[in-house]
């Protein structure tokens, strides 16, 4: 039973990073660091878009809107962030 712990944590540090990437990414876009017109530059954004619009989407229909801030990014990393602490806190009952 530890091991589903561990394939958990990983996963939610997988995704962890995946958010993470993606609003370092978006950043260095919207400040001309990175350019879309480069190949690996473009698939790697629209990967990343591909992989998380479904939950983002879905975060920013419960979401009011405020306009150009978008804060579904941070909601979902404060939920990765949240089932970390509540795995981590009954890792008792997997063991």
């Amino acid at each position: 039973m530890i091991s589903i712990l561990q394939i958990l944590l990983m996963l939610l540090s997988i995704a962890q990073f995946v958010i993470f990437a993606h609003i370092i990414m978006s950043w260095l876009i919207n400040f001309q660091v990175l350019n879309l017109r480069q190949p690996l530059v473009a698939q790697l954004w629209y990967g990343l878009n591909r992989l998380l619009e479904p939950v983002y989407s879905r975060l920013r229909q419960i979401l009011p809107d405020l306009g150009g801030i978008d804060l579904a990014p941070l909601v979902a990393l404060l939920i990765v962030y949240a089932l970390r602490i509540l795995i981590v806190n009954n890792a008792a009952s997997f063991i």
